[in-house]
């Protein structure tokens, strides 16, 4: 059973129609309100852009969004990873801000080792651990040390960034190779290959977190931490499991990075906004309204058709931000209000 399904009472069980009761209906339609609201905005945007910007809903454009928005998904899966383990709440629960940074070093890394002669293999396992290294950091800060995750990551961030700059001297570090040839390319049906990279990795992210005990397990322990702490389960090997796994996500993320700009360039810490905004705007595609894989891609979908309409249009990038934060705003305080209501 997919953990996005929604909670039913038992057969034959009768509930009292009580107040608390009302006031759930109320949180069940304004939840459900909410999802549509989502739904028909995104139908929206799509709709507009086709109507204003040239060339917007034609396969080329679609497929260059699913390749744009790879990187920001692979990223934003992770990000939701730390956020089922640890919940929702943005200042106590699960989150990782070092994700984007870490991407950055990891990028670093992999053209680095390319410009020393090694090859992809090398390359690629130096990025992995790279990003799974930091992950584990984030992990000890966390579940070890006890700092709030806010900080812990915060702190991280700032450290990875530093050594990125050191790493290459504040320059881009240009890296060809034919794997990374190969990820820029073009694949079946005109798509870029990174848009089947998304999709592959979607998938698998999916079937791991949605439909495994181990998935289980997180949102249990990131949604009812008490219950499963006395239910006996590993709550803080799972939260660190989720950091690792943000950290590996970074890593993978930190290639992609290198195939779709040639190189590593300073400057991956501006990626954090969207990374942010597409994990939490993916609660609001799901049933439940909690973080979910399948929602995470339709927010990373939703923020790259966005991005790119904007740039069909000749928008300035600036007024995309100003976007981006209003859209964490409109969400965390929708799905705040929702949670209030359903205590």
């Amino acid at each position: 059973m997919s953990v996005d399904a929604p909670f039913t009472p038992a057969f034959g069980a009768e509930e009292p129609v009580t107040e608390q009761k009302r006031r759930n209906w109320g949180g069940d339609a304004a939840a459900f309100a909410l999802r549509a609201g989502s739904f028909l905005a995104f139908a929206a945007i799509l709709l507009y852009f086709s109507l204003t910007a040239p060339f917007f809903f034609t396969i080329g454009n679609i497929g260059n969004v699913l390749g744009q928005s790879a990187i920001l998904g692979v990223l934003a899966i992770g990000l939701t990873v730390v956020i089922i383990a640890g919940g929702s709440n943005v200042v106590t629960g699960g989150i990782d801000l070092s994700v984007a940074a870490n991407m950055g070093l990891s990028a670093a890394v992999y053209a680095s080792l390319i410009q020393l002669g090694y090859g992809d293999g090398v390359a690629a396992l130096g990025a992995l651990s790279t990003g799974t290294l930091i992950g584990a950091v984030n992990a000890g800060a966390v579940v070890l040390v006890g700092v709030v995750p806010l900080l812990a990551t915060l702190a991280v961030m700032n450290v990875v960034a530093g050594l990125e700059l050191v790493l290459t001297q504040n320059t881009v570090v240009p890296a060809a190779t034919d794997f990374l040839s190969f990820l820029s390319a073009s694949g079946p049906f005109g798509l870029p290959v990174l848009a089947y990279v998304l999709l592959a990795f979607t998938a698998i992210a999916t079937a791991v977190v949605q439909f495994t005990a181990t998935g289980l397990r997180l949102y249990a322990t990131g949604e009812f931490s008490d219950a499963a702490r006395a239910a006996g389960l590993p709550v803080r090997r799972l939260i660190a499991g989720s950091f690792v796994a943000s950290g590996a996500c970074a890593g993978l993320a930190g290639i992609l990075s290198v195939s779709y700009l040639s190189g590593s360039t300073t400057g991956a810490g501006e990626m954090l906004l969207p990374v942010v905004v597409t994990a939490l705007l993916g609660t609001v595609f799901s049933r439940r309204l909690v973080p979910t894989i399948t929602g995470t891609l339709l927010s990373a979908l939703l923020v790259g058709f966005l991005v790119n309409g904007f740039q069909l249009l000749n928008i300035s990038s600036t007024l995309v931000n100003g976007v981006q934060g209003l859209l964490i705003i409109l969400v965390v305080s929708a799905t705040t209000l929702l949670r209030k209501q359903e205590s």
